[in-house]
């Protein structure tokens, strides 16, 4: 998915050390997309505060939405991008030649590294649509790699009594996604059953945070409503979960990202000179670095938006 911002601000993205165990609220944003449909989308990361969580840069919650998503040709670099629908179809075409539609409970891992375009297309018929848009960073060693694309229709589920996780991503306790990855990390779905308390041991070297899609949850004695990000930070070897009537739930974490990184619209660069090379190369069409995607017009490429009138530079979160 792009980020459509019609002005995207630049990201503060310091690295940071290790804060230990801490209960935090990120509120969501309701961020337009804009478009015709007037497209709205919840996100929690980044924040100015809070700008990854492990590698985890980047987070939108859509929908439930009665439209069918329609994200045209858009370019990315030096990040990973994770399409996770909870309902509804979404049809994803790419400039290395990938087709693919992802349903519920599939995961589409694209991996940009020095340069992709893709699109994201509801199917039409198909149910509303409603899921995440996730991104990872890349680290520097691995930021200019193939771009290449994955899609992984069978996923590997992390179970215990009351509590089912299905691991879309990274590492849960013994259960690990065969999607590729570049740093330590987890990204698991959570049903937790109504009446259910659960612990589920953690990685205490990772940062975690937890989203809570819908539901009643109560995380490490913590009410959570459905919406804001929780933030749980370092050194925590397990979590608890409760829920009342049931909840379904998203957990995110890694090993804290140690790089220092500029975001700005699609792009997860380490320079000025860096983003604004990958724009100016879509802007003038570069089809070694952003080949066109069968299926789409060029009239169809999402323009780059303007760089901002100061210079880009990580400066980010201390803690």
């Amino acid at each position: 998915m792009s980020n459509l911002d019609a002005h995207p601000a630049e990201q503060d993205c310091l690295a940071k050390g290790d804060p230990g165990p801490v209960i935090e609220f990120h509120e969501a944003r309701d961020v337009p997309l804009g478009g015709v449909r007037g497209v709205h989308v919840m996100r929690t990361l980044p924040q100015r505060v809070l700008p990854t969580v492990g590698a985890w840069c980047f987070l939108d919650h859509f929908g439930p939405q009665t439209t069918p998503m329609t994200v045209n040709p858009h370019p990315h670099i030096g990040l990973q991008t994770v399409t996770w629908p909870f309902e509804g179809e979404i049809h994803h075409r790419d400039s290395v030649g990938s087709d693919a539609v992802v349903r519920p409970g599939q995961l589409n891992l694209m991996t940009a590294g020095r340069g992709i375009a893709h699109s994201e297309i509801g199917v039409p018929g198909s149910p509303v649509g409603h899921g995440l848009q996730l991104w990872t960073a890349l680290p520097a060693d691995q930021r200019q790699i193939t771009p290449h694309f994955e899609q992984h229709q069978k996923l590997p589920v992390y179970e215990q009594p009351g509590l089912r996780a299905i691991v879309f991503l990274g590492t849960l306790d013994n259960v690990t996604s065969p999607a590729t990855t570049y740093s330590p990390i987890v990204g698991a779905d959570l049903t937790v059953n109504p009446g259910a308390e659960v612990t589920i041991p953690l990685t205490h070297y990772y940062e975690h945070a937890v989203l809570v899609i819908d539901g009643d949850l109560t995380a490490v004695d913590t009410p959570v409503p459905a919406g804001p990000l929780l933030y749980l930070g370092t050194g925590r070897s397990e979590l608890t979960l409760s829920s009342h009537g049931g909840a379904h739930v998203i957990l995110l974490g890694g090993e804290p990202f140690r790089e220092d990184i500029v975001m700005w619209w699609n792009f997860v660069g380490r320079t000025h000179e860096e983003i604004e090379e990958a724009r100016a190369d879509w802007e003038k069409r570069d089809l070694d670095r952003f080949p066109d995607i069968a299926g789409h017009t060029v009239e169809e490429r999402i323009p780059a938006p303007p760089l901002p009138g100061i210079r880009l530079k990580p400066r980010g979160r201390g803690r």
